[in-house]
């Protein structure tokens, strides 16, 4: 009898997370990181030359992207958060499926993944971007020096990130052709640790780890947490930098007319020559 395949581990209570957007949107959401990706995302699409008419947006949150696509894809079904991570997408019903900012918070992202490649048709793209790589590494430092300090060990506070190299490998395990990531870098600028921390708030950020701590932190750890950062991560005039990595990850649903990679063996140079060939 054959072994299952170990199921993902739970890393976030997306319940919690549901009730955190929910909050953000009600109490008034920051979106200047969607809609920086928003804009991003349209220009990108700009760039492909083709059109889209069955498109699909995977849980990105309010309606920034759909405003952005509006009149540049015919169709764009908006697929709204859930606890559970199925998608729900019919079998090649796709051409394009596109997602900003959500897919941080994805326990199973290679079963996602494999969810959108099923779901779109052959030579279907899919366009995404998700917080990545260095992201709050300065609010991630500076909480686990303040709790070492006052509490002699740290607990989870910041969501461990994904680096380009890791999305890039899950887009081929996926199944997915031409597979491409990249990150947009944009570093914001705080009065205090406290700024950044109502801003994160009011993108339904805040921590929704499952291992998270359950019981309020002292008030002299956040206020060393605050110290340190300004020690550490402060500019000359006294204002804090925080860090946010937007990794873009694209694939294509394979398709015979694709560009294919050469056989090993069958290039008609050799690098060899072609670096003897440069020097003089």
């Amino acid at each position: 009898m054959a072994t299952p395949p170990p199921s993902a581990p739970i890393l976030f209570d997306r319940a919690l997370l549901g009730a955190r957007l929910a909050r953000a949107r009600r109490d008034g959401a920051a979106t200047f990181l969607l809609d920086r990706a928003s804009e991003d995302m349209t220009d990108r699409l700009l760039a492909v030359s083709r059109s889209f008419s069955a498109a699909a947006d995977v849980w990105t949150p309010g309606n920034g992207l759909a405003d952005a696509l509006r009149g540049r894809v015919a169709a764009v079904d908006a697929i709204g958060f859930s606890e559970a991570e199925a998608l729900g997408l019919a079998p090649e019903s796709r051409d394009l499926v596109v997602s900003a900012l959500a897919f941080q918070f994805v326990n199973d992202l290679p079963g996602v993944l494999a969810q959108i490649r099923r779901g779109l048709k052959p030579d279907g793209l899919l366009l995404a971007a998700m917080l990545g790589g260095d992201t709050l590494t300065e609010l991630r430092q500076s909480f686990a020096a303040a709790e070492a300090e006052c509490e002699g060990g740290a607990s989870p506070r910041v969501a461990p990130f994904a680096d380009l190299r890791d999305i890039g490998a899950l887009l081929q395990r996926a199944g997915f052709a031409l597979p491409v990531t990249d990150v947009d870098r944009v570093v914001v600028r705080y009065a205090s640790a406290f700024a950044l921390m109502a801003d994160l708030r009011r993108m339904g950020a805040t921590n929704v780890l499952r291992e998270r701590r359950h019981t309020l932190t002292r008030r002299a750890t956040m206020l060393r947490m605050a110290q340190i950062y300004g020690e550490r991560f402060a500019d000359p005039d006294g204002r804090i930098r925080a860090t946010f990595d937007i990794v873009w990850l694209s694939g294509w649903a394979p398709h015979e007319g694709q560009p294919k990679p050469l056989k090993p063996g069958s290039a008609k140079a050799s690098l060899e020559a072609a670096v003897k060939g440069t020097k003089r």
